[in-house]
């Protein structure tokens, strides 16, 4: 058998059933209980350096409807 058709029939059997089975298994690791804790640091990574919300009239356009009210 040629190393082509072997890599081809290996590809479509077994290689196919590892990474199955390696995708299942990290979707289990990632959703275990507990690993939220483990990873609380990362998550707040984008907020880490924030000491406040951005003010309200910070943002440009924000068609409210309250237009009328200002002026």
């Amino acid at each position: 058998m040629e190393t082509y058709s072997f890599l081809r029939q290996f590809a479509d059997s077994w290689m196919l059933l590892a990474l199955f089975v390696f995708f299942v298994g990290m979707v289990v690791w990632v959703f275990r209980p507990g690993g939220s804790k483990r990873y609380e640091n990362q998550r707040n990574i984008p907020f880490r350096h924030e000491d406040k919300p951005a003010p309200d009239d910070a943002g440009g356009d924000d068609d409210d409807g309250d237009d009328a009210k200002e002026k």
